[in-house]
């Protein structure tokens, strides 16, 4: 049988006014009896006890929306699985796509939006609700509006501190090997000494490293010291002064360094996501100076373990061991 509409209910209260009983007023809609008894008994606020269409037309249609979707995923052992990786900062997708991955179940990212908005009132625009876990705080902050394509015109031509970008190899854009890295400089509160950070394009292996100060030599030996050892064929960076020793980690390292033009982040793209993601762990404001080398690594472990959509939902490190064939 149909919901109850505004005007039935605005009928109920005209009834109700005029004194007539619950069983003429249901004969008088065709509705059973039942029906408008239990109506009533429901929108009668004991504060109150008057009976008000608008607001039981209100409540009706919101406990429609919830019914059968307060837990919003299939078991607690998903529920738990799905809040643990939150706190662990993995995104709703990476999620979704881990657990088919390893085959615990098969959930869109979007039922894990829903649960974790189900858990606040006003679909996560009021208070958290009574014996539930805000967990708005573990999803990404909403992206910056973006400029429009073409927006910034009339630069003034600028001469790179190194070899430009564009003589860069055009097999580093395939991703294809491991060993093409980008770099860049994560700066500490009140621009203080923060830390190099250096990704591969290949993997996503992404390095976290103090540096003592802001000068080149800092910044070098950074570099120097993480990639020794390792696949390295290409860095790009950007024209900070920071990056004017390029020609010293060339000869340390084997490689050879390229530089971005100014403005453009998107050449440097999967080194710029991976210093958001390491901003949810430490955001502006932060004094890397202050933080435990052992903290740092943490993060830097907890970044590389993440699963990512392009690999299948593998992660960084199963990706650069070779595991599952990566």
């Amino acid at each position: 049988m149909a919901h109850l509409s505004i005007e039935e209910r605005e009928a109920i209260q005209k009834g109700l006014w005029e004194k007539k009983s619950v069983r003429q007023i249901a004969r008088e809609l065709g509705r059973p009896h039942s029906t408008v008894v239990r109506e009533v008994a429901r929108n009668l606020p004991p504060e109150r006890r008057v009976y008000t269409p608008r607001l039981a037309n209100e409540r009706a249609l919101e406990n429609r929306k919830k019914r059968g979707r307060e837990d919003r995923l299939k078991s607690p052992e998903i529920r738990q699985y799905v809040v643990k990786h939150l706190k662990k900062r993995w995104s709703p997708e990476q999620i979704a796509g881990r657990m088919k991955l390893e085959g615990i179940d098969s959930i869109s990212p979007e039922a894990i939006y829903q649960f974790v908005y189900a858990q606040v009132h006003r679909s996560g625009n009021g208070s958290v609700k009574p014996g539930k876990e805000d967990l708005r705080p573990y999803l990404r902050r909403k992206q910056k509006k973006r400029q429009k394509h073409g927006s910034r015109k009339g630069q003034r031509i600028f001469k790179p501190k190194g070899p430009s970008i564009e003589t860069r190899p055009n097999v580093v854009d395939l991703r294809s090997r491991l060993g093409d890295w980008e770099g860049d400089t994560v700066e500490s509160r009140d621009h203080a000494p923060g830390v190099n950070t250096l990704l591969e394009r290949r993997s996503g292996l992404y390095l976290v490293t103090k540096v003592k100060d802001k000068t080149s030599e800092a910044t070098k030996a950074a570099v120097v010291s993480r990639l020794a050892g390792l696949p390295a064929h290409t860095l790009t960076t950007d024209n900070g002064s920071e990056n004017q020793r390029w020609e010293e980690i060339e000869e340390a390292l084997g490689l050879d360094c390229f530089f971005a033009h100014p403005y453009c982040p998107g050449e440097r793209g999967a080194n710029e996501n991976a210093n958001g993601l390491l901003r949810d762990y430490f955001p502006k404001g932060t004094d890397f100076r202050q933080v435990p080398d052992d903290d740092l690594a943490a993060v830097e472990y907890a970044l590389n373990t993440r699963p990512r959509k392009r690999h299948g939902f593998l992660t960084p490190l199963e990706i650069w061991s070779g595991a599952f064939g990566g």
